[in-house]
């Protein structure tokens, strides 16, 4: 098998989502192709963040609920260099037709790309909890 075909069968179904001819051509994009790439990502997606917690300090852990939210917000649309990080998680899994088709217009699949990437975090915060120390006994 090749690549695009690799690529294409390791993506979830995802049964909700609809393609109508009207759609935009973003549109059509971010149903076909990122939100199975980003599904397909999310255990990735969540390490990842994970992981930039605990190289800012930790602080997350002591956020109240409404400032995390903003913290993830933050992180996924302010801080350039983890942004880029995930961008490169999902793109990294487009067909070489994908990416030929991103590239056209990628400031508008980027917001796409980031938004979907945030309210997946978002709606998984509760994974999100300080991992318990463990003790010796």
């Amino acid at each position: 098998m090749n690549r695009k075909n690799n690529l294409k069968n390791c993506r979830p179904e995802i049964p909700s989502l609809t393609i109508h001819k009207n759609m935009s051509a973003d549109e059509r994009f971010q149903n076909e192709v990122l939100r199975p790439v980003i599904k397909f990502q999310n255990d990735l997606l969540i390490e990842a963040f994970r992981n930039y917690i605990a190289k800012h300090k930790n602080v997350f852990y002591d956020l109240s609920l409404e400032k995390r939210m903003a913290y993830i917000e933050n992180a996924t649309h302010k801080n350039m260099k983890f942004r880029n990080s995930l961008k490169g998680m999902i793109i990294g899994l487009f067909t070489l037709e994908e990416y030929k088709v991103y590239i056209q217009n990628s400031s508008a699949l980027n917001k796409r790309m980031m938004n979907i990437v945030k309210q997946r975090l978002l709606s998984q915060i509760q994974l999100f909890e300080k991992p318990e120390v463990l003790k010796a006994v």
